[in-house]
């Protein structure tokens, strides 16, 4: 099993940090540095930067936002950080969700599976530098009756073929994963529920006559290092709350879902409705211990090994880490703690 780091959103103070934290992944072995976007800081620029200060790990997007590119554009992009990183960059594609897709974007948040599939099938056009030749239910190119003409992309990719990924939680989008992804990108991952996204991301791999052997499992876990598990635990409530009770809305809310899903639905009620009025001490309160356990790393070396251990038995190849501290020193410790535990768990 090999780990990946990720560096989450620019911009939150911590900026000359999270390059010093991939560059000591990137001393560490690590295999690859993830960075996120949501309506703050873009993805691709913070990559380009992270891809010019490190030397061997790869650099991924988790996610780019389907509904801020146009297929054909985030194809350029993957392509020219693959070239810019010397064959280092692996694209990662979300859908959002409809809050950020409509309010942010402008975008429709309607049949987003037929709409990945498309934006999938384009870019893999794109990437092979046929020329692009498209005619769907969200795109067609060249556009009809105009002067628009088939053109192929420019640039040479170091690789044929760049890893794509698919962040997905529910059971349909982790089908469509399977079928027509390299990889998964996966939040509040328990190995003792990991039927909840292994048994249909296998039914995709199924449908495209192909097994899991390959395919990249790929979770993010918070990761606290310490004695004191209530006080790690503790101090990964309001991140919990934040997916669990205000990452979309009352109605469309995916980590609300996986929560109940995993069987904590009394509890998933009581977060969503404090964190929507406000109470965000008590919605952070009402999260489980025991879910915040199961899907994190925590407690010393010894204890995060055997949890390692279960995470691979689980059939995670690429466990990617977020350090749950705020200064440079708790996440490089962390960092150094997930290596200390990979190679105590044997899996190094």
């Amino acid at each position: 099993m090999r780990l990946g780091i990720n560096l989450g959103y620019w911009g939150l103070g911590m900026d000359a940090d999270n390059i010093a934290v991939a560059q000591e992944a990137d001393r560490l072995g690590y295999s690859v540095c993830w960075a996120a976007e949501a309506y703050g800081s873009d993805a691709a620029t913070v990559l380009s930067f992270v891809a010019a200060k490190t030397e061997r790990i790869d650099v991924g997007s988790a996610i780019f936002q389907i509904p801020a590119r146009t297929p054909a554009m985030t194809a350029m992009t993957a392509a020219t950080l693959d070239t810019l990183s010397g064959g280092r960059f692996r694209l990662g594609l979300g859908v959002s969700g409809p809050q950020v897709s409509e309010g942010w974007y402008g975008v429709k948040f309607d049949k987003p599976l037929a709409r990945t599939r498309e934006y999938v099938e384009i870019i893999r056009k794109a990437m092979s530098r046929e020329r692009l030749v498209h005619e769907g239910a969200h795109w067609t190119l060249p556009l009809p009756g105009g002067p628009g003409k088939p053109i192929k992309l420019t640039v040479h990719p170091v690789r044929e073929q760049i890893p794509l990924y698919i962040a997905a939680i529910g059971p349909k989008n982790l089908e469509l994963t399977g079928e027509i992804a390299d990889g998964w990108l996966g939040i509040f991952f328990s190995p003792e529920h990991s039927a909840l996204s292994l048994d249909a991301l296998t039914a995709g791999r199924a449908k495209a006559g192909r097994t899991l052997d390959g395919f990249d499992l790929c979770p993010t876990v918070n990761i606290a290092v310490g004695e004191d598990i209530k006080a790690g635990v503790d101090g990964l409530r309001s991140y919990a709350a934040l997916y669990i009770g205000g990452m979309g809305s009352k109605e469309k809310n995916f980590y609300n879902q996986l929560t109940r899903r995993m069987g904590y639905e009394q509890a998933a009620d009581e977060i969503q409705e404090k964190y929507l009025a406000k109470d965000y001490a008590g919605a952070a309160a009402a999260v489980p211990h025991d879910l915040i356990d199961a899907t994190s790393l925590i407690g010393d070396t010894a204890r995060i090994a055997d949890r390692m251990q279960a995470y691979a038995d689980a059939g995670v190849t690429t466990l990617t880490l977020a350090p749950s501290g705020f200064t440079l020193d708790e996440r490089i410790q962390a960092l150094r703690t997930g290596v200390e535990a990979l190679e105590r768990a044997g899996l190094a």
